[in-house]
């Protein structure tokens, strides 16, 4: 019996129990729990007891954690907490302390300081020893102190109630059920506790305590046993709750024995199939037709694989026949099989006889133009024609979009009689796409070739041509790079055991016709670029577009908007006028979508036509005459009706629709062009119009979407001799407009743009060059005459003739050097209304793939030095001191 004091320091638990005989570990961290175990507990040693009083959901208090360190943000929590306790605060909020607890007295007490802030912690071990009842509470003082009155039973009254009936049936009930639980927990951990030498040497009352306090129960249930000072009150729910925990150990240990016996019931089933399976086979009852694993391994047979695939395939086939479908890793396994199965090991596309000349009229009927690239592909045909076994080049066609890349691959495999199947590379940034997943990942499957072979329906044989659209477009990342996994897919001497990491077996693909298609070279790396031949296909010119319109765009348009010439007919002036107002590219899907529009608009007025026509055939129904004929003018159209009497019952209202034929169709005029498509968004007085001051200069650059069109401007203000350049310009751009600047002022005497006592072009003013338009990223050598040119302009002002357009690269000595895209540019000047162009004269030779039609055209004017090139310029050509040496 623990004699208590009549007042004691109070420590808070918030939520929490200490129930007599448990044993807790606390850490203390803020002030008032640091000075109340100081001055109780550090100071007295031995003698020394706080009380534990728990407090109900308060908001802040003193944090006290069971085997935790809070840390420094706690101990702020813990500061804020402890100021609550002060009733005299205004908007504090009292706590709800409990009324009763449990002095309690320190079994361990370690001290330290916190570093850097120098805070002094305590950490403690508390013993429970007896309850008390709180009859004054005071939280004005540095830590809360209280008037307590003990609660426990004196020592007589305690030897009265052990001789009590209930006391000792409750006794010898509780120990009963916890020898159970005892018992339980022993079997359960398999280990021989000593657990039950507590039954016979602890008073049961305090039994209850311990047991209870070792229980994961809720904060109403830990109250309640506090509360429990009769101890028959206390016996009883301590039974209860002892009861409880068994009943749920007993609950987890029958579950735990059906789980078992499930497993042992698959077992007992694997085995009894087992022999019902050979029991089935001496009696030559087996029934493969209804065996899912029968018929794969049929298939299998039938797959024609190679020797040491077909040994791999057994081995797993075999190792399926073992496994149960419920077994983990069975769907995975037969679903690889079935990729197996699936493969053209030996199936080939039977190619006739190559007819060259066939094959160059279907590509001449596919394709307008483009005499070069149907060349190279005769070419390949006549090589394969003569050796079927010769190993195919890798044809990569490199292009802006819309100029047939993709409708060429198509038709080398209609001129080989091969299947064709289109890969998109376009965004692929794993390798996985390639190779494939290993089968050790969830959701593995084969990389996009191996998919695309085994596809019996589309593909299903090992020779088709195979388009890897959008090559440059490949990128990469942590999961490694698809163009390095391409190398092995596109090299001849690599190909005929590409192993996709999903096989896991080398697969044949020698015999496939790759083809690959690419808006630029430049993206593409340069080992995978030197496994295939680059095919460049420029831009079309306005008289191979409009060819391509009347021969191929037009019939698709037509016959993609349910119409036909009897309905809209496209003059060839119309045609045009639409690529040369409203199209300004390499390609021709621009052109396409904009005949689209007017067929569109044309669909409507033909389908209200015929809407009206059979309102007027309905109303001549009721006619008795068989046959009338009239004439009816609908929106200036004359239609043609025929009235067929009602008396026939095979004739329906839909038929009798269908008998109205417009006699005059719809003519596309340039009314028509500018009420759908708008008015003209091109025109060829562009470059006229913006070149009208000196300082502006027309140049010629080459994109992804082929050559364009590229005004430079400059302009000279107040300032103090800088350059100031702006158009979103890469940084090779920037040097070459550094270059130029600095030519002009080496050469100002020379050009005339100032005296030999001036010669400093920049004195007093700055130079502001921009290229338009602004939101459009710029870069490359190219631009240097076309800087030079307008950097003249501007300090001679004189303005550079409007008809003519440039491009090429200078030194800081003033040689022109050649660039590319010759052929493009070519094209896009045409396209602009350019009449004259100055190229670096080492680019002649670039001439020649450029179509005769456009260079009758053009002027074509040649530079080998900056000085050649401002004589072209400007009208008149561009007057001299003297001429400039190197």
């Amino acid at each position: 019996m623990v004699e208590l004091p009549t007042r004691i320091g109070i420590l808070p638990f918030r939520n929490k129990v200490l129930l007599p005989g448990a044993i807790i570990r606390i850490q203390c961290t803020s002030p008032s729990s640091v000075k109340l175990v100081e001055q109780e507990l550090w100071q007295r040693e031995e003698k020394g007891l706080i009380g534990i009083l728990p407090v109900r959901d308060i908001a802040e208090g003193s944090i006290v954690t069971q085997g935790a360190d809070l840390g420094d943000k706690s101990s702020k929590n813990q500061q804020v907490k402890s100021d609550s306790h002060k009733l005299d605060g205004k908007n504090q909020q009292e706590p709800n302390w409990h009324t009763r607890g449990v002095a309690a007295r320190a079994l361990h007490l370690s001290r330290g300081v916190e570093k850097p802030s120098g805070r002094v912690t305590y950490i403690v071990v508390l013993e429970g020893l007896s309850r008390f009842s709180v009859e004054e509470l005071n939280t004005r003082g540095t830590y809360t102190t209280a008037r307590i009155s003990p609660l426990d039973m004196t020592k007589t009254e305690m030897e009265q109630i052990e001789q009590d009936a209930d006391f000792i049936a409750l006794s010898r009930q509780f120990k009963l059920t916890a020898m159970e639980l005892i018992t339980a927990l022993e079997q359960k951990q398999k280990t021989g506790g000593r657990t039950k030498v507590l039954l016979e040497t602890v008073p049961v009352h305090k039994l209850a305590d311990i047991f209870v306090a070792s229980f994961e129960i809720s904060f109403e249930e830990q109250l309640a046993m506090l509360d429990s000072v009769d101890v028959k009150v206390r016996l009883s729910k301590a039974t209860e709750l002892v009861d409880r925990h068994l009943q749920s150990i007993r609950v987890a240990e029958k579950i735990t024995q059906k789980v078992e016996g499930q497993l042992s019931k698959t077992q007992k089933e694997y085995l009894l199939r087992q022999q019902m399976r050979a029991i089935k086979e001496e009696l030559g009852d087996n029934d493969d037709e209804d065996d899912d694993v029968a018929a794969l391994e049929r298939k299998m047979q039938d797959a024609r694989m190679p020797p040491n695939v077909w040994k791999y395939a057994q081995r797993e086939l075999r190792r399926l026949k073992k496994m149960q479908p419920q077994q983990p890793g069975y769907n995975s396994s037969r679903v690889y099989l079935e990729v197996l199965a699936d493969l053209p090991w030996q199936t080939t596309s039977e190619e006739a006889e190559l007819d060259l000349k066939a094959a160059k009229d279907r590509l001449d009927s596919d394709h307008y133009g483009l005499v070069k690239v149907k060349q190279r592909i005769i070419e390949y045909l006549a090589v394969r024609k003569l050796k079927p076994d010769a190993k195919s080049p890798v044809l990569c066609f490199v292009g802006p979009p819309g100029v047939g890349k993709t409708s060429l691959a198509s038709s080398i495999a209609g001129a080989l009689g091969r299947k064709f199947i289109r890969i998109s590379l376009g965004g692929v940034k794993d390798e996985a796409d390639i190779r494939g997943h290993r089968r050790t990942y969830i959701g593995s499957m084969p990389g996009r070739l191996i998919d695309g072979l085994k596809d019996s329906q589309k593909v299903g044989v090992s020779n088709p041509v195979m388009l890897l659209d959008e090559i440059d477009k490949t990128g990469s990342d942590i999961r490694g790079d698809p163009a390095s996994a391409l190398l092995e897919v596109l090299d001849p001497e690599q190909n005929k055991t590409f192993n996709d990491h999903y096989l896991n077996v080398p697969f044949d693909l020698s015999k496939v016709i790759f083809v690959a298609t690419a808006n630029r070279a430049q993206p593409i790396p340069p080992p995978l670029l030197d496994r295939m031949e680059v095919i460049e296909l420029p831009g079309y010119t306005s008289e191979e577009k409009l060819r391509i319109a009347m021969r191929h765009l037009i019939p698709r348009v037509l016959s993609q908007h349910g119409l036909n010439s009897d309905f809209l007919e496209f003059p060839e002036g119309m045609v045009k006028l639409v690529i040369e107002r409203y199209t300004r590219e390499a390609g021709v899907r621009n052109l396409e979508r904009n005949l689209a529009a007017i067929a569109r608009s044309a669909a409507v007025t033909v389908a209200e036509q015929e809407h009206n026509n059979n309102n007027v055939s309905s109303l001549n129904n009721r006619i008795s005459s068989p046959l009338l004929e009239t004439r009816l003018t609908e929106s200036g159209a004359e239609v043609e009706m025929e009235v067929i009497a009602m008396g026939d019952n095979n004739t329906n209202n839909h038929e009798m629709s269908n008998v109205f034929t417009i006699v005059s169709p719809i003519i596309v005029d340039e009314e028509m062009l500018e009420k759908v498509l708008g008015p003209p968004k091109y025109d060829n007085k562009e470059a006229e119009e913006r070149v009208v001051t000196p300082g502006v200069t027309v140049g010629l650059v080459w994109t992804a979407f082929g050559g364009e069109v590229q005004f430079v401007e400059a302009i000279s203000t107040p300032g103090k001799g800088d350059l100031h350049l702006t158009g979103q310009l890469g940084d090779v751009i920037k040097e070459s407009a550094q270059i130029a600047l600095t030519w002009v002022r080496a050469r100002a005497t020379e050009l005339n743009l100032a005296s030999a006592e001036e010669s400093n072009l920049l004195e007093g003013r700055d130079v502001h060059i921009h290229f338009p338009a602004g939101a459009v990223p710029k870069d490359g050598p190219s631009a240097g005459v076309t800087l030079v040119t307008s950097l003249v302009s501007l300090f001679s002002r004189r303005r550079v003739r409007a008809d003519t357009a440039m491009t090429g690269e200078m030194t800081l000595r003033g040689l022109v050097l050649p660039v590319g895209g010759i052929k493009d540019k070519v094209l896009a000047a045409h396209r602009y209304g350019i009449k004259r162009i100055i190229l670096p004269e080492r680019n002649l030779k670039d001439l020649v793939e450029v179509p005769a039609a456009v260079l009758g055209s053009l002027e074509i004017l040649l530079a080998k030095r900056m000085e050649d090139v401002l004589e072209h310029a400007f009208e008149g050509g561009c007057p001299w001191k003297q001429r400039s040496k190197l």
